[in-house]
């Protein structure tokens, strides 16, 4: 079933074509393919934002949406313009002109060259490193600038003369027919790339491009607090831009390392004691690990199976927020085995000796519960 147009745009009903025009756009950004790459689903959430703004930006399409919803325009003959379209990047060009493409959709469509592509890499870090941040020294191939001809693309000592395609403008219009009716697009210029000037004598090195593939380092700073899965952007650290143009970015992916001591939950993090039973019942002070070194803690007599003991700051820090989480130290109870005669013969002149005073005086839940309800 399709979903509301003006759900899928993240607007009210009352929005004007300035606010839907504005939603649309950062969905583009969002939904991108350059950007989204390993997002299945980014491609059908586009054009399904596509046809809502379709729709919205039309005044006539929106008063029969608003008035009778999906089945009025289809009783109207209406049909999604998008469905017309080999792929997203036509559709992006349909919206936002071709040769700019992703370029134009940032409001780079006036500048003279392509704009770079994203490069993305993943790094590993520690919960611990993820306490106090941390940097990475990070390892990528990237297009650069060629260093022989300084990126102009051509022979150092030869002149750089006007594109003859072009005129010198880096652009060139083509006018097209589409689902949406005729469209002027303007583009790069496929002879110069948008340059507006062309080398006579193309540099040796790099065969005229003024790019070269090369290998490149950067020291990346982690923040604390980052969480699994969360990228860093770093603006124009990624593929460099053909005659100009901007350069693209580098996306770091962050992974935690899963431990062996602690699970995480946001900011708090949760560790087992595992204690024998005979302590559980006197109680004492045991030892804990933590994510600064070993702390004790007290075991109060009767613990049981799943209590959990609260060690306040002792957790992680959010994402550029101040404080710290908590430290949930859980009771795991740890039956004897293997018991002699002696042992055995104490152990049930215990048991005789317990009555209803020795049980527990409140219901207690399995570990996971516990757990579970320690960060309720």
């Amino acid at each position: 079933m399709a979903r509301d147009y003006y759900e899928v745009l993240g607007v009210d009903r009352s929005a004007d074509g300035a606010e839907i025009k504005k939603a649309f756009r950062r969905l583009a950004r969002e939904l991108h393919p350059d950007v989204n790459t390993e997002d299945a689903e980014a491609e059908a959430r586009f054009k399904e934002a596509a046809e809502a703004y379709e729709v919205l930006s039309d005044a006539e399409r929106r008063r029969t949406y608003d008035a009778f919803g999906h089945d009025g325009l289809r009783s109207g003959g209406y049909q999604s313009a998008t469905s017309g379209f080999g792929s997203v990047q036509d559709i992006f060009d349909a919206f936002f002109g071709g040769g700019g493409g992703f370029g134009d959709l940032f409001g780079e469509g006036g500048r003279a060259g392509a704009a770079g592509g994203d490069i993305a890499v993943s790094v590993e870090i520690t919960l611990a490193e993820v306490l106090t941040g941390t940097t990475r020294d990070v390892e990528f191939e990237s297009v650069s600038a060629c260093e022989h001809c300084h990126g102009n693309g051509a022979e150092p000592g030869t002149p750089i003369v006007t594109c003859d395609t072009c005129g010198g403008a880096g652009q060139v219009r083509q006018v097209s027919r589409t689902p949406f009716g005729q469209m002027m697009r303007t583009g790069a210029c496929p002879t110069c790339g948008g340059a507006g000037k062309s080398a006579e004598s193309p540099c040796k090195v790099c065969g005229g491009e003024g790019r070269l593939p090369a290998g490149r380092s950067w020291e990346v700073e982690i923040p604390a607090g980052i969480e699994h899965g969360q990228r860093i952007r770093i603006s124009g650290a990624g593929h460099d831009g053909g005659a100009g143009g901007r350069s693209g970015d580098l996306y770091v992916e962050v992974a935690v390392a899963a431990s062996d001591d602690f699970h995480r939950e946001g900011r708090d993090l949760v560790t087992v004691a595992e204690i024998p039973v005979t302590t559980a019942m006197l109680g004492a002070r045991i030892t804990v690990p933590t994510l600064e070194g070993e702390q004790q803690v007290e075991i109060e007599p009767g613990a049981q199976q799943g209590d959990s003991i609260e060690l306040r700051g002792e957790g992680l820090p959010a994402l550029n927020r101040p404080g710290r989480g908590s430290l949930h130290v859980i009771v795991k109870l740890v039956t004897p085995v293997k018991l002699d005669e002696e042992q055995r013969e104490l152990a049930e002149r215990l048991d005789i000796s317990l009555g209803p005073d020795n049980k527990p005086t409140a219901a207690r839940h399995g570990l996971f519960e516990r757990v579970r309800r320690a960060f309720r």
